[in-house]
């Protein structure tokens, strides 16, 4: 019984490519929750302090767990081992990565042998990344296309967005902190997310579908993936106003996690939806 319901709603959607369902989204949202809270523990005892600089800096590993599940797409990679590459496992994957590359920077730094952890930190996230995108760049000219107008057509829109967007939360609405350039960011990662969705789905020759449950239900009672730029408004506005509130009397080092963690559940499809339309996989 128990066995059926595991391999029914976690595995076979993993093993069989299938959509997201309502238990393992729960699922996957409440060990983020936990793994939010872990992180923060453990950074904490490590004195690795929690601020602007260690989001920034954690940015290119987003970036790289959203071109590695791009290598599952392509077929690279071979079973079981493409398993790896896809959510919840991928999160383990990248966070173990993402782990050792901190603790290897900042002990570096501790023995005086650089300056500061973060930009070492950085660069081997974004030497990771590139060196993922180096990959699909070669199996697209290889085997199968490389289509820059849909990478700028994406990035476009995301641009244009996220600076309407924001003009309306600093401008129209009188809310100077949304000009924080954290908050900037998090904005152009939901944004990523919508315009690389609404692309692929409407108008992408390939025309891919959305895989899950609240983003599928939005578009089918709506008939456009266009729709979901509005849910990322009707989430990014709250979020930034509560993330405000929160940051002028609560815990700053809770409140960079929380709002990486939300960067995150943004930048992380948003690159792997685009560099699939990309390549056409």
């Amino acid at each position: 019984m128990i066995g059926e319901f595991i391999y029914k709603y976690y595995i076979d959607p993993i093993v069989l490519g299938e959509h997201y369902n309502p238990v393992d989204t729960l699922t996957y949202a409440l060990i983020l929750l936990i793994a939010v809270y872990l992180v923060y523990r453990w950074l904490a005892r490590s004195g690795v302090p929690v601020d602007r600089d260690l989001v920034l800096s954690t940015l290119p590993y987003v970036v790289l767990g959203g071109l590695l599940r791009v290598v599952e797409d392509t077929g690279l990679v071979p079973a079981p081992y493409r398993y790896l590459l896809v959510t919840p496992l991928i999160f383990f994957l990248v966070f173990g990565f993402t782990a050792i590359s901190l603790v290897l920077a900042r002990y570096l730094e501790g023995k005086g042998v650089v300056p500061r952890f973060h930009p070492l930190y950085a660069g081997v996230g974004a030497g990771a990344s590139a060196g993922v995108g180096l990959l699909l760049l070669w199996f697209g000219l290889t085997s199968a296309r490389v289509d820059l107008a849909i990478l700028f057509s994406i990035l476009a829109l995301a641009i244009a967005t996220s600076l309407a967007l924001s003009a309306l939360l600093e401008r129209v609405l009188g809310w100077k902190d949304a000009g924080d350039t954290l908050f900037r960011v998090l904005i152009f990662a939901q944004m990523l997310d919508a315009s690389a969705t609404s692309v692929g789905i409407d108008l992408h020759p390939l025309r891919y579908v959305e895989v899950h449950v609240v983003g599928s239900t939005l578009i089918a009672l709506t008939g456009t993936a266009f729709s979901m730029f509005l849910l990322k408004i009707a989430v990014v506005i709250p979020a930034i106003y509560v993330l405000s509130a929160y940051r002028k009397e609560g815990n700053p080092a809770l409140w960079h996690l929380i709002l990486l963690a939300m960067i995150v559940v943004g930048l992380a499809p948003g690159v792997r939806d685009m560099a699939r339309m990309v390549l056409y996989v």
